[in-house]
C-alpha cells in the first residue's frame, strides 16, 4: 500500500505476500537475520527492488527498540547502524524499516526534499522516538508543521494487551497516553500504539489531516501480515515500510 500517490514519493507499507519464503516466513520476508533460508529472502529483496526500481538503495538499520534516529547520506546509505529511525534529503535512497507489530511511521516533506521513517514498538515510543525523529527531520529543514505522516498496518487497541503496571508506565510517562488504553483481563490493559503515536505528532505541530492510518491490526491480519503476538511471541518473518525521495529525472 501506497502511503502518498505523489509519483516522485516513494513509499509503500508492505505485507507478507508476494515472496517466496516459507513456514513462519511465508512468503515476503525480508529481514535477514530471523532465520529464513537466505535465498530466499535474497529473491524476496530481488523481487522489492524490481517494484521500486527508483530507489537507488534501501538504507536500514539494526533496530534496537530505542529512541535513536540516523541521518542517512550517500556516504554511508550502505552502512547498518544501530537506532530505529533515519532522516535524509538525499534522493534515490529508500529508507526501510522492519515491523511485526510495531507501528512503522513515515514522513515526508516534499517541497524541502526531506523523508524519515521510525520503528516505533512500545519501548521506542518510551524512549522518545517520536520526539527524535521530528527532530531530526527539522533539522534538515523540514518541521513539524510541513510534515505528512503515515502509521502503517501494526498491532491494534483491540488485541495490544499488556501489564497493567506498563499501561500506567505510558500515563506517568507520555500526557495523554492514559486516554489510549482500556482496561483489559484482571491486571491488564489494552494500549493503543497508533493512537499514542498521533497524539505525539499533534503535539509535536504535525497538522491533524496531514497524519494518516494505513492497514488494519497485523494480529487481526495475521493472513497478510507477519505479527509476533499472532504467532504467540515466535519468530517470524518481518515486513518492510519504506520512504524516501525519487530522483528528478533531468530534461535534457
Amino acid at each position: 500500500m501506497r502511503a502518498w500517490p505523489e509519483a516522485r514519493i516513494l513509499s509503500g507499507f508492505l505485507g507478507r505476500d508476494g515472496g517466496v519464503s516459507r513456514g513462519a516466513y511465508a512468503t515476503l520476508n525480508l529481514g535477514t537475520q530471523v532465520g529464513d533460508e537466505p535465498g530466499a529472502v535474497e529473491e524476496n529483496w530481488r523481487r522489492v527492488r524490481t517494484r521500486f526500481p527508483a530507489a537507488t538503495i534501501f538504507a536500514q538499520l539494526t533496530q534496537v527498540h530505542g529512541g535513536d534516529v540516523r541521518v542517512v547520506t550517500r556516504a554511508n546509505a550502505g552502512e547498518r547502524r544501530a537506532g530505529d529511525g533515519m532522516v535524509t534529503d538525499t534522493e534515490g535512497i529508500a529508507l526501510a524499516v522492519f515491523t511485526a507489530d510495531c507501528v512503522p511511521i513515515l514522513m515526508i516533506d516534499e517541497a524541502r526534499g526531506v523523508a524519515g521513517a521510525l520503528h516505533a514498538g512500545w519501548r521506542g515510543i518510551l524512549a522518545g522516538i517520536v520526539a527524535s525523529g521530528l527532530d531530526a527531520m527539522a533539522r534538515l529543514g523540514a518541521p513539524a508543521r510541513n510534515l505528512r505522516a503515515a502509521l502503517g498496518p501494526s498491532i491494534g487497541p483491540c488485541c495490544f494487551e499488556v501489564d497493567y503496571e506498563l499501561a500506567e508506565r505510558f500515563a506517568r510517562e507520555i500526557p495523554g497516553a492514559d486516554g489510549h488504553a482500556r482496561d483489559g483481563r484482571p491486571g491488564k490493559a489494552y494500549l493503543n500504539l497508533r493512537g499514542i503515536v498521533r497524539q505525539q505528532l499533534l503535539g509535536a505541530g504535525v497538522n491533524a489531516p496531514a497524519i494518516s492510518e494505513i492497514g488494519p491490526c497485523t494480529r487481526c491480519a495475521a493472513d497478510r501480515y507477519f505479527s509476533r503476538r499472532a504467532a504467540g511471541g515466535r519468530t517470524t518473518g518481518l515486513q518492510m515500510s519504506l520512504v524516501g525521495l525519487a530522483a528528478e529525472r533531468s530534461s535534457g
